[in-house]
């Protein structure tokens, strides 16, 4: 029943319970009566809350009801778009994760490298560029004095630019060219030019496997053009050594069979204390093997061998001692096929390159069928110290039939060496590079910048090296090629881990007799200043 009706019930009853007591009153009706009356009126009000508290509790149900009833409704609501949504993803490709880039372009040390994603195959660009400037005061002993002026000025002395890099993790590859003085004047065409230099820049082609891992170590087995890791002069990098040239002694050593531009075939093998390698060596890029040639005369190829064992037997945080033993041998020396002669020439510069004029050489030695040169080596480092020296032995054997004269002669033996220490002033050291059994160069903690960095890496060095190429002297069948002695003090700022600085300064002297057996002095000294700006990636 509705509220209306009860109300209107109530009014009802109310307006005939009051027609009644007015007739009762009227009647003069009896008390009886009126006590029945306000009974039944009571009993009526108690139906009317019962009725009313009835309808307030089916209000508020039929509310409840609306209520889930719309809660069921979105939830259902939400339930139908949730899986229109789904539905719609099912049917409708939704972008995924964007696959991983085909290759990865890296700056190691500023070197560009491009690697696939995973970094099995790789290509840099590698360059160097060491740009030399400087002067001689040259002094020769005599009027006969062989040369009797050194030129000063400046000289290129590298300039390479190629690509380094691997393909499917273990076949190595490098191809450089050099632009720069690897020549130095000589084996040109224009006029004043000497024989006997390189005429190609080819100075790294070769490929390396590395998949062997024999004995717990690493292996590669290399062939091509490359620069041999024989001596440990020579094993460390030109961007590296301490001094804008290496010691004549080794100089001397690796152009017989080994040193750079040399074609050669191999093996090494290393961990992080030994060195074992072993090479088979051709002529050096731009040698003359041409048959039929008569200008100039045809010559037949050299072949020759090289060994080293070295290592790094102890080493800690700060320090590290590396020893080692080289050998080599020209097995084959270059023949001139016109006029049937097998000649070998050990010689060098003063330990400079602005001139390319030798000042200590034994000449072309005639009948030789054969070299030998054996070497020791020792380095240590403590800190920012670094000590390092080599000696070498040199046999030439002169027992070529040729036809010729000093057929069978006694074999020839020279020796020399040297002794070096640097210091790095700002404390950097030189770590150990066992895949050269070497030493890697300085690496400023603080690179130079005037925007609030630092000064860079600071080193002072010295080195003393002496070679001789005397022997048998007083004899027809001996060689006076001149013992030469140098000094030399350097101060190099390494600005950062690209660009270096050099100073040298050099004091040499050179005791030559004109002859085996003449004893007259064609000897000189000379004292040299030097700079270098180098960059390198």
């Amino acid at each position: 029943m509705s509220t209306t009706r009860i109300t209107a019930a109530a009014i009802g009853l109310a307006g005939a319970l009051a027609a009644s007591q007015a007739q009762a009153q009227s009647a003069s009706s009896s008390e009886q009566e009126i006590a029945l009356l306000k009974q039944q009126l009571k009993m009526l009000e108690q139906k009317l809350d019962k009725l009313q508290s009835q309808t307030a509790a089916n209000t508020a149900a039929a509310a409840k009801a609306r209520a889930e009833a719309k809660a069921e409704a979105k939830a259902e609501a939400r339930s139908a778009a949730k899986a229109v949504v789904a539905n719609a993803n099912a049917a409708i490709p939704v972008k995924g994760p964007a696959p991983a880039s085909g290759v990865v372009v890296t700056m190691p040390n500023n070197r560009p490298t491009i690697c696939t994603a995973d970094q099995a195959n790789c290509v840099a660009i590698t360059g160097r560029l060491h740009y030399d400037v400087g002067g001689y005061d040259y002094r020769p002993n005599t009027a006969a004095t062989v040369p009797q002026k050194l030129d000063s000025g400046q000289n290129v002395r590298r300039a390479r630019i190629g690509v380094a890099g691997k393909f499917f993790n273990d076949w190595n590859f490098a191809l450089i060219y050099d632009f720069g003085g690897s020549s130095d004047g000589f084996g040109g065409a224009a006029p004043g030019s000497l024989p006997g230099g390189g005429l190609s820049g080819v100075e790294n082609a070769y490929i390396s496997y590395t998949g062997l891992k024999p004995f717990g170590g690493k292996m590669a087995i290399e062939a091509g053009i490359m620069d041999l890791p024989y001596t440990l002069d020579e094993a460390t990098s030109s961007n590296d050594i301490m001094f804008m040239e290496r010691a004549s002694p080794g100089i001397i050593a690796t152009n017989i069979a080994a040193g750079d531009f040399r074609s050669a075939a191999g093996a090494r093998w290393f961990n992080d204390q030994l060195w074992i390698g072993g090479y088979v060596t051709g002529p050096s890029t731009g040698a003359i093997h041409s048959a039929s040639s008569a200008s100039p005369p045809g010559t037949s190829e050299q072949y020759g061998a090289v060994a080293r064992v070295a290592g790094n037997p102890i080493s800690g945080k700060d320090y590290s001692v590396h020893i080692g033993a080289d050998a080599q041998w020209l097995i084959q020396p270059p023949r001139n096929l016109i006029a049937n002669t097998q000649t070998v020439t050990l010689s060098d510069r003063p330990e400079l390159r602005l001139d390319p004029t030798t000042l200590v050489s034994t000449g072309a030695i005639a009948n030789v069928s054969g070299a030998q040169v054996y070497s020791i080596e020792a380095a240590a480092t403590y800190g920012p110290l670094i000590v390092q020296g080599e000696y070498f032995w040199y046999n030439v054997d002169r027992t070529a039939n040729t036809g010729v004269p000093l057929v069978g002669a006694p074999s020839l033996k020279f020796q020399g060496g040297y002794a070096q220490a640097g210091y790095v002033l700002t404390g950097e050291s030189r770590t150990y590079n066992a895949a050269a059994a070497a030493y890697h160069g300085v690496k400023p903690a603080h690179p130079f910048s005037l925007d609030g960095g630092g000064w860079g890496a600071w080193e002072i060095a010295g080195r003393f090296s002496t070679i001789d190429l005397n022997d048998q002297l007083a004899t027809a069948a001996g060689v006076a090629g001149g013992r030469q002695t140098v000094y030399t003090l350097a101060l190099n700022w390494y600005v950062n881990g690209n660009v270096r600085f050099m100073l040298d300064y050099l004091h040499g002297t050179v005791s030559r007799q004109a002859s085996p057996i003449s004893t007259a002095d064609v000897g000189s000294k000379f004292d040299a200043v030097a700079m270098r700006t180098q960059f390198a990636f």
